[in-house]
């Protein structure tokens, strides 16, 4: 007689976020104070998945007052309970403003094989059609199926499963709101299962150790006309930089040498700020090209779109990585190991 295995056990953490969000006045301006254990009442249809929840509450913030600090936290305690065993999976509940951003910087920090899923709502409970309860339902059902194990951090977001370091926030309302530009989605939630159409073509390098060294990152979005006056100063105060080009990764000729004075003393990295697509290495070669640029000494990005750029070049600094270090984190990075980007 075959012995029966033991439910699937997976752990909800929640982060506060719309998920979480209550209305406080008259108005119905939401704030961030359910539990996760509240959000699980929400869905009495996990019961039926024979699937074991357990809870966290590890903050009640707005996604966009999440911190660096707080996410490499994070990162180590799931870190932690991936080495004892203890769970077959875990959710992450947060606010949207960041998602695209956490999800990648906990797959940089994180190095189990437990599948981790981050996930969140568009409509706070209170509101009719709130998202919540189903984003969570399917998030759970792929944080306990042994499809998703060693794929990484994952985003479930309406029945459908990105990788973290190609899902994009797409819109500011809508209950879709998530996509990946350039893949698409990896799998979807059917019927109470994972089906998994794909899987991640990188997984980015990990960084299981402390990043505690001050890293100042910032990002800097090419627009029509700017002379760069308004960028010289700030690349004066920056251990580091993303540009965010033009297309490819173009940038006004005026420039150039401020640019290149930067990459001399600092990592400058080129993205582009379409949002899909990857920077190019040697299409273009007018001052203030890709090529260009990148023969002065920046770095590009890839398939990166500009805030994942920052957030693995500030998880590097913070590593105490230096140029070649950057240089070399970047390449698989931006899906180009053969290139210079």
């Amino acid at each position: 007689m075959t012995k029966p295995s033991s439910p699937p056990t997976v752990l909800v953490i929640g982060l506060g976020g719309t998920i979480a969000m209550t209305a406080t006045t008259a108005e119905c301006a939401a704030k961030p104070t359910l539990s996760a254990d509240d959000l699980l009442v929400a869905v009495p249809q996990l019961a039926a998945t024979g699937i074991v929840v357990t809870t966290q509450s590890f903050t009640a913030k707005p996604g966009a007052s999440l911190t660096f600090d707080e996410i490499e936290d994070l990162a180590a305690q799931l870190r932690a309970m991936d080495s004892q065993g203890a769970f077959d999976g875990f959710v992450v509940t947060q606010g949207t403003d960041t998602l695209e951003e956490t999800c990648y910087l906990l797959s940089l920090l994180y190095t189990g094989e437990t599948p981790l899923i981050v996930t969140g709502a568009m409509r706070a409970p209170y509101l009719a059609g709130a998202d919540g309860p189903a984003n969570l339902l399917a998030s759970v059902i792929v944080a306990a199926s042994p499809q998703a194990r060693g794929l990484g951090v994952l985003v479930v977001f309406s029945d459908q499963v990105f990788d973290a370091a190609r899902v994009r926030k797409i819109h500011s309302t809508s209950t879709n709101a998530f996509a990946s530009p350039d893949t698409g989605p990896l799998g979807t939630v059917a019927e109470g299962r994972l089906r998994l159409l794909a899987i991640p073509a990188h997984k980015p390098l990990p960084f299981s150790a402390a990043t505690a060294r001050p890293a100042r990152v910032g990002v800097y979005l090419a627009s029509l006309g700017d002379d760069g006056t308004l960028l010289a100063p700030l690349l004066e105060q920056a251990d580091g930089m993303i540009i965010a080009g033009f297309g490819v990764g173009h940038v006004p000729a005026t420039w150039v040498p401020i640019l290149q004075e930067a990459a001399e003393r600092i990592p400058v990295v080129l993205a582009s700020r379409t949002g899909g697509g990857t920077t190019l290495t040697q299409a273009y070669g007018f001052d203030g090209s890709e090529k260009d640029l990148l023969d002065r000494g920046l770095i590009g990005a890839g398939h990166l779109d500009p805030y994942k750029a920052r957030l693995l070049l500030t998880v590097l600094l913070r590593s105490g990585a230096d140029c070649s270090a950057v240089l070399a984190a970047f390449a698989p990075a931006g899906t180009t190991p053969e290139g210079r980007g």
